[in-house]
């Protein structure tokens, strides 16, 4: 017997409950201090650390378990601390996405990906993204996608582990537009 501990063993991994919106903007802005937050997320701290507690209230009822329109989870210590989280949109069909794109098919965009330093190295993304993958699967998802920044290598490699590929579909950073993001998938969620 080992004296390192399975993550399985130290971390649930489950869905957020509406109630829990404290910890949810806790979660958020550590991400948003992350010294990569400028290459992983389109909101800065300064703008989410002036929301008001209502904003995080709706967005945390808004990806909460129970709902169909969109799931956050998170891996969660023993000692209650919330160690990293995925979240993952639904985009229906016949939409149009936040950058102005069509939406072909039923499909999970994935947001919000974010592992707490001291915890990173430990699996703990793995267990995000199969747990957030499990649930597109359930709800029938025909594909998942993400987005993530040209120069966010370390991410990139992180999606390609778990199966996405890049689809070729490239979107420019408003006000930024000398840096590009890529559109990244995961065919058959469902299947």
């Amino acid at each position: 017997m080992g004296s390192v501990m399975d993550v399985d063993e130290m971390f649930v991994v489950r869905a957020v409950r509406a109630e829990e919106w404290p910890a949810a903007k806790a979660l958020r802005l550590a991400a948003l201090r992350d010294p990569l937050a400028h290459l992983a997320f389109l909101e800065t701290y300064e703008t989410a650390v002036n929301r008001p507690d209502s904003f995080w209230r709706e967005r945390t009822a808004s990806v909460a378990e129970g709902g169909t329109g969109a799931r956050q989870v998170i891996a969660e210590g023993a000692d209650g601390d919330w160690a990293g989280t995925v979240t993952v949109l639904v985009e229906e069909a016949g939409t149009t996405d936040w950058a102005g794109f069509p939406v072909e098919r039923r499909q999970g965009h994935v947001v919000g990906v974010f592992v707490r330093p001291e915890y990173r190295g430990r699996g703990l993304s793995e267990r995000l993204f199969e747990a957030v993958l499990a649930w597109c699967g359930e709800i029938g998802l025909e594909r998942v996608r993400l987005i993530v920044h040209e120069d966010n290598e370390r991410a990139q490699g992180f999606y390609r582990k778990m199966g996405f590929a890049p689809s070729g579909v490239v979107v420019p950073l408003q006000g930024r537009e000398e840096e590009r993001e890529l559109e990244y998938v995961l065919e058959s969620a469902a299947g």
